[in-house]
């Protein structure tokens, strides 16, 4: 199965919840996101920075990073400090495209069925290795030899 890559939400009735903020740095779509921390909200808007726990695989809300479509922006246009943003937190069985970290100096290989944990600092997905609390999301299609980070069609499994 061929899926787009135009859009972050590939689920034809998408059940989590859409969200909006204002986002922290320079993120792109289908990065997971989190709600900063000691930042008070503006006109009712919390802030949103990249995944950063404790540590690889914690278990946090999930919040998907989406294109800014109103804007006219793609899945490969990053956004800007302190604009506008827009987030999905997936249910278990939505499909996505997420960003998968290419690991430096390596080609990375991804097969259907594959687990995946979100990286602490960087909020792009990476392989299962560990022990990790939580893998939340399992692969979809298969990428073979990726050098740079890239969009996979994945799953949301909850766990």
């Amino acid at each position: 199965m061929t899926v787009s890559n135009t859009a972050i939400v590939l689920s034809a009735e998408p059940r989590g919840v859409f969200k909006e903020g204002i986002v922290s740095g320079t993120p792109k779509p289908g990065t997971i996101m989190q709600i900063k921390e000691s930042t008070e909200p503006v006109g009712g808007k919390h802030t949103w920075e990249v995944f950063d726990a404790d540590e690889n695989g914690s278990q946090r809300l999930i919040a998907v990073l989406l294109e800014d479509s109103l804007q006219g922006k793609t899945v490969s246009d990053a956004y800007v400090d302190g604009d506008q943003c827009f987030l999905y937190c997936p249910i278990p069985g939505d499909e996505l495209n997420v960003l998968l970290e290419n690991q430096v100096g390596t080609s990375d290989s991804f097969a259907i069925g594959d687990l995946l944990r979100v990286e602490d600092g960087t909020g792009k997905l990476l392989a299962t290795s560990g022990t990790p609390e939580s893998e939340p999301f399992v692969v979809m299609e298969t990428l073979s030899a990726i050098t740079a980070d890239s969009l996979c069609h994945v799953m949301f499994t909850g766990y």
